[in-house]
């Protein structure tokens, strides 16, 4: 998928412009250039029917923590929200008006409950809620399919943990288990064990019939695994950089985003004071590689040597911890110059 950063509805959907998404969907390829394909997508993507595998059986028993674990548990549902990419309409690192006319469009997320899918925990929004674990414990995800618009299966598939088939969270066609193809209605409890070579940030999508296109518009996550009894930092965050294209919003123009947003303003603003233990995930969530900088900051990489600007791909997390010793107010952002340009930077703000 290109990445254009003031890509006209006219040049992406062109033939020129070689920027459409390919999907493949039950078997069938299909090409998403504009309204009508993204139509075509979802509707082939409600015509998959149920892998004779993959009933929704529960017959497994719980699976029991490590010493000193517990089965921690999530209740999470998807569903189409309307969201808006830019919603103060400015750039507020450029001071000016954001280009292009509608920002709003159709996302699909996921979205926490409180036990029992009784209530929502929060508003909707991109990405979907943060799972939290120490090496030992049990994920216990409740899932719930509470799509009333496009009418498809989706799951939850997680990166980073361990699992049995049964939990994996694909479609694979014949080969499809339970937890592969949960239908709008239905529910599903994924278990996910966190060991130690679970320890990081990790992301976690749909991984249904229409992975690749749910994907794009909103459909993950993120899960830390931390060592058991570890010190937790000061402040946490995960920034999803990704690209919200008109085939997928069908808007005029493509966007690059963190976290469903786009432009200083608009994209999470990140807050810290000095002293305090920082620590900021940035996770690849489309078809290109990014960098993440932030001004005035240094952290040390894996191998212990200092960086400010690492690249990472998709599915890919790079991860910035350091103490906080500069205040001020900071940018970050992607420094691949045509996704900064086009919405990839936000606000770093140290008291």
């Amino acid at each position: 998928m290109g990445s254009g950063s003031l890509s006209t509805r006219r040049s992406f959907f062109g033939a020129a412009g070689g920027a459409a998404l390919l999907c493949t969907i039950g078997g069938e390829t299909v090409t998403i250039d504009g309204p009508r394909s993204l139509r075509k997508a979802d509707a082939a993507a409600a015509r998959v029917g149920r892998p004779r595998g993959a009933a929704l059986s529960q017959a497994i028993l719980p699976i029991q923590p490590a010493p000193g674990g517990v089965r921690k548990e999530y209740w999470i549902q998807a569903e189409t929200a309307r969201l808006a990419i830019t919603p103060g309409r400015r750039d507020e690192w450029h001071d000016k008006a954001v280009p292009g006319g509608r920002n709003e469009f159709t996302a699909y997320v996921y979205r926490e409950m409180t036990p029992g899918f009784a209530e929502y925990r929060f508003g909707a929004a991109m990405p979907g809620p943060m799972l939290t674990a120490e090496v030992g414990d049990v994920l216990v995800v409740h899932f719930r399919n509470g799509d009333t618009k496009l009418r498809q299966a989706v799951t939850m598939h997680p990166h980073g943990v361990k699992y049995n088939p049964e939990y994996d969270g694909s479609y694979m066609g014949e080969f499809t288990r339970a937890g592969g193809f949960i239908a709008p209605g239905e529910s599903f409890t994924y278990q996910w064990e966190c060991t130690p070579d679970s320890v990081g940030a990790w992301p976690y999508h749909d991984h249904g019939p229409n992975h690749t296109l749910n994907t794009f518009r909103g459909l993950f996550g993120s899960i830390v695994v931390r060592p058991r009894g570890a010190k937790w930092p000061d402040r946490v965050y995960t920034l999803f950089a990704h690209t919200l294209p008109p085939p997928v919003t069908g808007l005029e123009r493509a966007f690059q985003c963190f976290n469903g947003r786009a432009y200083a303003g608009s994209t999470p603003m990140l807050v810290s004071r000095v002293g305090e233990d920082v620590e900021v995930h940035a996770i690849g969530m489309d078809s290109n590689f990014h960098t993440f900088h932030i001004h005035g900051h240094r952290w040390r990489d894996p191998a212990g040597a200092f960086i400010d600007n690492p690249t990472f791909g998709p599915n890919e997390t790079v991860t910035a911890r350091f103490v906080e010793d500069n205040p001020g107010r900071w940018l970050y952002h992607c420094h691949v110059f045509s996704h900064q340009d086009a919405g990839m930077a936000g606000w770093y703000v140290v008291e």
